[in-house]
């Protein structure tokens, strides 16, 4: 067990040294694999974690694949794809206790067992981005509401739903470790998200139900034929699931709002396309009733959740500008609650920069925006399909720093893209040297099965570890925050630290802020917002005391957004971001208009009330008339031959 765990971790950590403000999505997964291991914690239920090769589904709504028998433990390793593609990775030891030293006893819901429907404990774990915790909470809300009971123990559990993120290999290799655990332990295993959607064949997948992106609503009935024994495909894509749905937030005072599923991209190193499929966007009107709706229930913050939200809309005949003026125009007028803009490709928010701009502008919206360049060389960014240049993210940089005084932006590093010479890397160090970003995900690229990259040539592993250091170390040697010590902020506390006791807040441009904590403190600052001093600053945070909360004022006048382009601008932007895309347009249905008299015809309505035939008699009705009529005529010229 622990040369598999050990395996799992070197697959994800190694040298891949994530330097960001906010700790890297495959550090979380080690570290989840690791509680499981060794506590029996969970890291799922209630509180989950904060952050493809067909895809179509077809013919599979639900396919009872065969019945759940009794499983021998599982002995074997199975190897993630990083580690089969790459063995010069160094390994880490990682410490796993006995299976003896777990707490928590196992509840049932195995082969043989007998499993009320609605009675069962269900843990819950997330892998991935931000929008597969939406999909969680929804999935959760579900299975509570049904009768479920979330627990934190994962060996405690009849049932475990996992989650599961395509985007890079160490995910998918903590997933498998997961699911391996999972079936030597004989629970009921439901696997949802992308990697059954877009790699429905892989073969750890065999022995667990499967549920699709667009079937988390079915999440109620994957559980129960599960734990009665089956194991069920779910996979068929369907139209987005209603944003209606109950709902168990892994955070109380955070509302994860997803914007539409898919894109329109079609990077040649992405997984997700495969499982999301092209771009599917919920209409303005479902996401404004979803934001009210959670401010009732007494949210602090609301994270606009989208694989690019600059496309947003486009497939409705609308965009983002349309969308940020309708939900700001609903959020209190004293910042009582804020809104998190989601991450955006530069292609299609560059024909928005002035309503993104205006819109963080906004006092109840962050001046922060998560805007991923992967390579700053033009040359790996055509190899990577990303439809863009550098110059034009710089243009989107440019006209946001200088629109939003104070804004923060965050990107991402793919080093060592299949093809990337020395000079490329040159380029990348350049622009991370130039901007000096707050936040910036490291990651080594990984070859995702059935991907147009993963058949390129590799760089050597010694090289793309090597850059990774590089941009690692230089990222480390500036302080973003230092500027901020002495000063008086307003800030909005909405998490508990990792080390359990401080509060979390953020600054209007999204930098950390660590707050004493305890209970007391929890009670009063949590989902409020207060003035603090900041005393002092580090690479990733800033510690400060609060000096006084700020007591909500409903009679702040409200701001509204005035960018607002004309029609024929807004057809013309369209058109320029999906030429040549495959792009579903959905036309609303539009009620005819008929003036005039829609009997008789006339271009003006009839006054008279005189009955008379041309207002009733129309031509169908005649014609109608007249077959019947005919066929009167021939059954009465049968019978007359017959007699």
């Amino acid at each position: 067990r622990a040369s598999r765990l050990a395996e799992v971790a070197m697959a994800m950590m190694g040298d891949a040294v994530v330097a960001a403000a906010v700790v890297d999505d495959d550090a979380r997964d080690v570290e989840d694999v690791e509680d499981i291991f060794r506590r029996g914690r969970a890291f799922g239920g209630g509180a989950f974690d904060a952050r493809e090769d067909d895809g179509e589904g077809g013919d599979d709504a639900v396919v009872v694949v065969r019945g759940r028998a009794a499983r021998p433990a599982v002995v074997g390793v199975r190897r993630g794809d990083a580690r089969e593609e790459d063995e010069e990775d160094e390994e880490e030891e990682v410490e796993v206790q006995p299976d003896d030293e777990f707490e928590g006893t196992y509840a049932g819901g195995g082969a043989g067992a007998t499993t009320t429907p609605g009675r069962a404990k269900i843990f819950i774990h997330t892998f991935g981005c931000s929008h597969n915790h939406s999909d969680s909470e929804f999935m959760a809300g579900q299975l509570k509401e049904y009768g479920y009971e979330l627990v934190k123990d994962a060996e405690a559990a009849d049932g475990w739903l996992v989650n599961t993120c395509t985007v890079k290999n160490p995910s998918q290799s903590a997933m498998n470790t997961v699911i391996e655990r999972g079936l030597g332990k004989d629970k009921a295993i439901v696997v949802a998200g992308c990697v059954p959607q877009g790699d429905r064949g892989a073969k750890e997948l065999k022995d667990v139900s499967l549920l699709g992106v667009t079937q988390i609503d079915r999440v109620v009935e994957a559980m129960e034929r599960t734990l009665a024994g089956d194991t069920v495909r779910m996979l068929e894509k369907k139209a987005l699931p209603t944003l209606d749905l109950p709902k168990v937030r892994r955070n109380e005072f955070v509302e994860i709002l997803p914007l539409s599923t898919g894109c329109l991209g079609a990077c040649t190193y992405c997984k997700t396309k495969h499982a999301r499929g092209d771009l599917g966007s919920y209409e303005i009107s479902a996401l404004v009733a979803r934001v009210e709706q959670a401010m009732s229930e007494g949210v602090s913050e609301i994270w606009l959740s989208s694989e690019d939200t600059g496309a947003y809309g486009i497939d409705l005949g609308t965009d983002v500008a349309a969308l940020f003026r309708a939900i700001t125009a609903v959020l209190p007028t004293d910042g009582s609650v804020m809104l998190r803009l989601g991450m955006t490709n530069p292609p299609y928010i560059l024909a928005h920069l002035d309503a993104v701009a205006e819109a963080m502008r906004h006092p109840a919206v962050y001046a922060w925006m998560h805007i991923p360049v992967q390579a700053g060389s033009n040359r790996v960014l055509d190899a990577m399909k990303r439809e863009y240049t550098v110059e034009e993210f710089k243009q989107v940089c440019d006209t946001l720093l200088e629109a939003v005084p104070g804004m923060s932006i965050a990107t991402d590093i793919i080093a060592g893209f299949p093809g990337e010479t020395d000079e490329d890397w040159k380029e990348t160090m350049a622009l991370i040297e130039h901007y000096k970003f707050a936040e910036v995900h490291i990651s080594q690229f990984y070859p995702r099965p059935g991907t147009p990259a993963a058949k390129m040539k590799r760089v050597p592993t010694q090289i793309v570890k090597a850059r990774t250091r590089e941009l690692t170390a230089f990222f480390e040697s500036y302080q973003p925050h230092e500027s901020l010590v002495g000063k008086t902020e307003r800030v909005w506390v909405s998490d508990i630290a990792r080390d359990g006791t401080s509060l979390v807040a953020h600054t209007k441009n999204y930098t950390q802020i660590l707050l004493p904590g305890g209970e007391d403190e929890r009670a009063r600052l949590m989902g409020r917002s207060a003035m603090v001093k900041i005393y002092e600053s580090s690479r990733w945070s800033c510690k400060a005391e609060v000096l006084e909360l700020v007591q909500r004022d409903p009679t702040v006048a409200r701001v509204k957004l005035s960018v607002i382009s004309s029609e024929e601008e807004a057809v013309a932007i369209r058109e320029k971001l999906t030429k040549g895309k495959r792009v579903r347009i959905k036309k609303p249905a539009v009620a005819e208009v008929v003036e005039g008299c829609t009997t008789c015809g006339s271009e003006t309505p009839c006054s008279s009330t005189a009955t008379s035939a041309s207002r009733y008699v129309t031509l169908e009705s005649a014609l109608f008339v007249g077959v019947c009529v005919g066929v009167i005529g021939l059954a009465y010229a049968k019978l007359s031959r017959r007699t």
